[in-house]
């Protein structure tokens, strides 16, 4: 084998790693699983594993079979919506079962015993949050099939000299890339070779750890700033529509998320460098490789040019009349068009996490038959009647109430979308019972959903990033930042509430 053929092989596992984009992480977390180091089971202990795991599952679904079978008061749609929305809480908590699959059979059972219309799941997908994710992960798909992201961030590392510069310099660009890229993971798949190459230079198992903490951190923290940052919050949006009558628009939402979102990640920031990091490695100067820039290519300055055009338009949708959908299924069309893109209509399909499409799908379905049967309304005068917070004039208990509940959700329900379609529709009901502003109910119960920094499995881009190749960082390291970076976001959030939130339109 000649030197030069020798240079160019590349494992095909590398490859993939490479080219990947975040519709690859929807549903197959396990491209990135390191070798387990753990003795394989037996033929017999495999055959029987299923019964062992199928045990819990099995025993929380007889009791929420029987737990909805008691009261009497509730109507038998409204038992039937609650036993299928509780059917896929265990499965989507309790099992590996993919969260879209379970999803899609409970609404299919719930359509079978006649607690929805066949309809309702036809009519979900005609939502124009599904068309909006949809017109959002193309758009994201040509900042980074064309190299627009990878270089946007390259140009602002490239700045940094010493360890902790690179650190802020790595914030700085994070937090606005939730205005183009509509998915974590698909945040997290852009800047992965950033990670890899100033883990490189560092070559150091504690900084390398650390900006394994921090870049996925940012990347979930800074959520909130923008109303495409998730598919819970367009969930959310549409709930707050279907239950209260009122919707907020993109800009909004980053008016009320985009402080919060910038303050929280530099905050973050600062707490996994005093957390993890010294000052001599703080102070430790980095030769990061730089990549020899070329001018912007023609697919770039396209990109560029209808990203801007777009979030122009998202931020002025009052005065022209265009919901953010159908800007953003029209700026889709602009990047895929024949001529004149920088992709190709296949390449732009391939891009949308369609997994995630059929779950938030589904999960309208759940949420708003939890709505329309009036089985979120009895939820919440059981749990919350119970609790003595209905009866309560401290608005601050209520905040810390709606904050704490919130912001430890992920604990037991890991899925983002899941956590919305639960909560959202029982917390706007306490909020009407209390007769609280739903804007604010929903807002702040939002941010705190957003937060899901406990567990690897919280989040695809923390999963991302623990399980790449080498060392990066470990379940106690995530543990020993949550529990402080929790109290530093129920800090904030009541901060934000008092310093400022409620002077814009969300007291409660």
């Amino acid at each position: 084998m000649s030197k030069s053929s020798a240079t160019k092989t590349v494992p095909v596992t590398d490859k993939l790693r490479e080219t990947s984009i975040w519709a690859r992480f929807e549903g197959k977390q396990t491209s990135f699983k390191k070798t387990s180091l753990r003795p394989t089971s037996t033929p017999r202990q495999r055959r029987w594993r299923w019964v062992v795991d199928a045990v819990l599952p099995l025993t929380l679904t007889v009791i929420a079979g029987i737990a909805v079978l008691l009261p009497t008061s509730l109507p038998t749609a409204a038992r039937l919506s609650l036993f299928a929305f509780a059917l896929a809480v265990i499965l989507w908590s309790t099992t590996s079962l993919n969260a879209a699959y379970v999803a899609l059979v409970t609404v299919m059972l719930l359509i079978l015993s006649g607690g929805s219309d066949q309809e309702a799941l036809y009519e979900a997908l005609e939502s124009d949050v599904i068309w909006l994710m949809i017109g959002a992960f193309v758009l994201g798909g040509a900042v980074q099939q064309t190299g627009l992201a990878a270089r946007l961030t390259q140009l602002v590392v490239a700045q940094a000299r010493t360890v902790g510069s690179v650190f802020w310099l790595l914030t700085t660009m994070l937090i606005p890339l939730s205005f183009i890229i509509p998915s974590t993971s698909g945040r997290a798949a852009v800047v992965i070779p950033v990670f890899r190459s100033i883990a490189n230079a560092a070559d150091d198992r504690r900084i390398t750890r650390a900006m394994a903490l921090l870049m996925p951190t940012v990347i979930l923290v800074a959520t909130i700033s923008t109303l495409i940052g998730a598919g819970s919050h367009l969930i959310a949006n549409d709930l707050l529509d279907e239950i209260a009558d009122v919707k907020l628009s993109y800009a909004q939402w980053a008016l009320y998320g985009l402080p919060f979102g910038i303050v929280a990640s530099y905050i973050s920031c600062w707490v996994i460098m005093c957390l993890f990091l010294d000052k001599n490695h703080l102070n430790r100067q980095l030769q990061i490789p730089q990549q020899k820039q070329k001018p912007f290519s023609k697919a770039e300055r396209t990109t560029l040019i209808v990203v801007l055009v777009m979030v122009a338009l998202w931020l002025t949708e009052s005065w022209h009349g265009l919901e953010i959908a159908t800007v953003t299924v029209i700026g889709a069309l602009v990047l895929t068009a024949p001529g004149i893109g920088v992709i190709s209509w296949k390449d732009g399909l391939k891009a949308v996490s369609w997994n995630l499409i059929l779950f938030v799908g589904a999960a309208l379905v759940l949420g708003e038959e939890l709505i329309e049967s009036d089985a979120a309304e009895w939820i919440i005068n059981q749990l919350f009647a119970v609790s003595g917070i209905v009866g309560t004039e401290s608005q601050l208990l209520i905040l810390l109430v709606l904050t704490l509940i919130s912001l430890t959700s992920h604990i037991y329900m890991t899925s983002h979308t899941a956590r919305a379609v639960a909560l959202v529709p029982a917390l706007l009901y306490l909020g009407n019972s209390l007769q609280l502003n739903p804007t604010a109910v929903l807002f702040i119960s939002t941010v705190g959903m957003d937060y899901c920094l406990t567990f690897p499995v919280s989040s695809k881009a923390l999963l991302m990033f623990q399980e790449l190749e080498g060392e990066t960082y470990k379940p106690t390291d995530l543990l020993r930042l949550s529990s402080v970076l929790l109290l530093v976001h129920l800090g904030l959030i009541v901060l934000f509430y008092y310093g400022y939130w409620r002077w814009i339109g969300l007291k409660l």
